[in-house]
């Protein structure tokens, strides 16, 4: 079982809305996931991005991989 850090859509139709959160890598989308540890809002000037730093760094020191998105957001916050 293979464990990312990944997007999970939310919020209305052309108003997105993004729960960062870590999840199994079969699972779908915005299926089941393990942790909550963060939120992406693409829509304010500049977007804004809030994580839980230590949960982040617990769950990749346990092996977690981000995605492509989700490494750059990681880079722009300092983690």
């Amino acid at each position: 079982m293979s464990v990312k850090i990944r997007l999970a859509r939310h919020g209305a139709k052309k108003r997105p809305f993004y729960r960062i959160v870590v999840a199994d890598s079969e699972s779908s989308r915005d299926g089941k996931f393990l942790e909550v540890v963060g939120t992406y809002n693409p829509l304010m000037d500049p977007a804004e991005v809030n994580l839980k730093d230590e949960r982040v760094k617990y769950w990749m020191d346990q092996g977690a991989i981000p995605t492509g998105t989700v490494k750059t957001l990681l880079k722009k916050q300092g983690i």
